[in-house]
């Protein structure tokens, strides 16, 4: 029989949609109702008669004799790497601290491939922030800055910032303004009622020309201002005279070498507006639970990403331990992915090193390692098969769920699994 679930949580992206109405039966998602383009694809192949959960070298073996293997891979090792996290939950994520605590491992999140630039950035400089419930209510001004959010977070206009009607905005639409700034036009910008063009790699000359702008001080007329000048007055004043306005700000905004300075630069902009009116700053998060391993990693360890428990004790210095760059300069020596997906962002480098080192792999059914693991562990869906809680780009933890049980092992029951078969590293023993 057909068994339908209302308000069900969505954790395809970063918007976390929790409005879903989703009808099973019993052994598969037979709709699902408001899913986004995204979203609907994904529900839609989620079963409850899953594969065996074990793997050795490509061939099926028990979970038990997996997990040894794994296990032992690890023991081995000098400098393990636990990495992704973002398609995990706060259960899964803390069981991962855990295991790279008793081992000495360095962990890192997929923020190494999108907004660690961003999270560097607000630690230097500080973040005017809210969740997206004060957009919805509140917000008069909506800009999207390096972001197309249509094709990327296709229910965010719908649900967050443009469309919905909150309590200072009655009419929806017809009380906001929507900008988008980017470097080409998008999918969002067509809706949009400006377009600005930023030059490509200008943006902080941009932010920086808007600073200037919204102080009222004066620029050479010679100055690079990386856009349009006539444009960049005009948004000054939007900005200025808004009741409540936010940027949201893409990873288009953290590429390069110095990327951070430039999210830097946004939100002392943001800073500045905030003399004059209520304004803020917000990160488009890319994947479902990427805002939650930030959380749990700096509540668990003091720091957002990039962690390294060689010491024994926890260490954070972005760049140099970094999955990227660390696997890059071979020193890693087996690596641990929970979620794989993303590894296809890492440089060339980091990608030929993976292929030189065992590879540990808890990946979600139907996704498929791109460098055969030597050992893989099909896991449980979280708000599938399994409860936990997630967090949205907003840091708002939802709960998530289970809507087709399963006996497959969750990520959490596998990583703990390994921390007790594991002794603690040779360091922290002493």
């Amino acid at each position: 029989m057909n068994e339908t679930f209302d308000d069900v949580a969505c954790t395809v992206c970063g918007c976390v949609c929790d409005d879903l109405r989703i009808t099973t039966d019993g052994k598969r998602i037979v709709s699902a109702e408001r899913a986004c383009e995204l979203a609907k694809p994904w529900f839609a192949a989620q079963r409850s008669d899953l594969p065996r959960a074990a793997e050795i070298n490509g061939r099926s073996t028990s979970l038990d004799a997996a997990l040894d293997h794994a296990a032992e891979l690890l023991r081995q090792a000098k400098s393990p790497l636990i990495y992704g996290l973002s398609r995990s939950t706060t259960e899964g994520q803390r069981a991962a601290v855990a295991l790279a605590e008793r081992i000495g491992a360095t962990i890192d999140t997929t923020a190494a491939t999108g907004h660690a630039q961003s999270l560097m950035a607000l630690q230097q400089v500080g973040e005017s922030t809210c969740t997206l419930g004060e957009i919805k209510n509140r917000a008069d001004l909506v800009i999207y800055w390096g972001s197309d959010p249509l094709t990327t977070h296709p229910r965010h206009l719908e649900r967050y910032s443009v469309e919905p009607r909150g309590f200072a905005i009655p009419n929806g639409r017809q009380d906001r303004t929507l900008i988008v700034a980017d470097a080409q036009p998008t999918i969002t910008s067509s809706v949009a009622d400006e377009f600005i063009a930023i030059r490509p790699g200008e943006d902080w000359e941009a932010f920086w020309a808007l600073r200037a702008m919204v102080r009222g001080q004066s620029l050479p007329s010679d100055a690079n201002v990386g856009a349009d000048r006539q444009q960049l007055e005009r948004l000054a004043e939007r900005m200025k005279s808004a009741k409540c306005g936010v940027i949201f700000f893409g990873v288009a905004l953290t590429r390069g070498g110095l990327g951070h300075r430039t999210v830097a630069a946004m939100l002392e902009l943001v800073n500045d507006l905030n003399r004059f009116t209520r304004f803020y700053a917000r990160r488009m998060r890319r994947l479902g639970d990427v805002a939650g391993a930030d959380s749990v990693l700096t509540w668990q360890t003091g720091y957002p990403f990039g962690v390294n428990f060689a010491a024994g004790y926890p260490r954070y210095n972005p760049g140099e331990f970094s999955a990227p760059e660390m696997l890059a300069r071979g020193e890693i020596d087996a690596c641990l992915f929970v979620g794989s997906e993303t590894a296809l962002e890492f440089p060339v480098e980091a990608q030929a090193r993976l292929r030189q080192i065992p590879i540990i792999t808890l990946d979600s059914p139907g996704v498929k390692p791109f460098i055969p693991p030597t050992v893989r562990f099909t896991t449980a869906v979280y708000g599938v098969h399994r409860p936990g809680t997630a967090y949205r780009m907003d840091e708002v933890p939802i709960p998530l769920r289970v809507l087709l049980p399963t006996s497959l092992p969750s990520d959490g029951e596998i990583l703990t699994a390994l921390r007790d078969r594991l002794p603690f590293s040779t360091i922290q023993a002493s």
